[in-house]
């Protein structure tokens, strides 16, 4: 596979797509400090929770997921293992013993959140230009055909790899962030394929 796919959904962005796309992890990242600076957790703490919680949860439910989980996690950390979130138990799990590392550095958060999905969400939040976030409507960027989210394939790290060497070529030939070509082309996909 090369970028031709990534790039021909990128045409089809319209100024939304765009706006939306470019703004998204500097946006994700203001949500980030706004939590860190209202319950006093650290910046990487914040977007740890926020990308432990967010498989398969809608973006809305991901932002106050997290809020309600560091809220309650500075008041009773005992209490906080009772909060309802949106996602699997193994990411609230994570997002709980993120909580329980104040002194966290991006590198101790990448090797806290172990999957690579998190990982790269939690480094594109963070700001790292060449990082692409690989999820399944990336995937099916990539591929250039709609695969519903149940029938993405495991992404192991040979593909994972390639898909990601695609967005940075065809970042590259834009002249933007690989991350935020992943974000409109995610934005545009959605948009497309009426995904909520």
């Amino acid at each position: 596979m090369t970028a031709a796919h990534i790039l021909s959904v990128y045409g089809l962005a319209n100024v939304a797509d765009r706006a939306n796309g470019e703004a998204w992890y500097p946006t994700a990242l203001s949500i980030a400090h706004t939590l860190a600076d209202q319950y006093g957790v650290t910046v990487i703490q914040a977007v740890g929770v926020i990308a432990a919680l967010s498989p398969r949860n809608k973006w809305a439910r991901n932002v106050a997921d997290a809020e309600a989980i560091i809220r309650t996690y500075q008041i009773d950390p005992e209490a906080a293992a009772a909060v309802k979130v949106c996602t699997f138990g193994s990411g609230k799990a994570k997002a709980l013993e993120v909580l329980a590392s104040p002194g966290l550095t991006a590198e101790d958060l990448a090797a806290l959140l172990k999957g690579p999905k998190l990982q790269e969400f939690a480094a594109c939040i963070l700001g790292d230009p060449s990082e692409v976030c690989i999820d399944g409507h990336a995937y099916s960027i990539w591929l250039g055909d709609r695969v519903t989210l149940a029938n993405v394939p495991s992404i192991g790290l040979k593909l994972r790899r390639e898909i990601k060497a695609a967005y940075r070529e065809a970042a590259a030939e834009l002249g933007i962030p690989a991350p935020e070509l992943q974000a409109v082309t995610w934005c545009t996909w959605r948009r497309l394929h009426g995904v909520g």
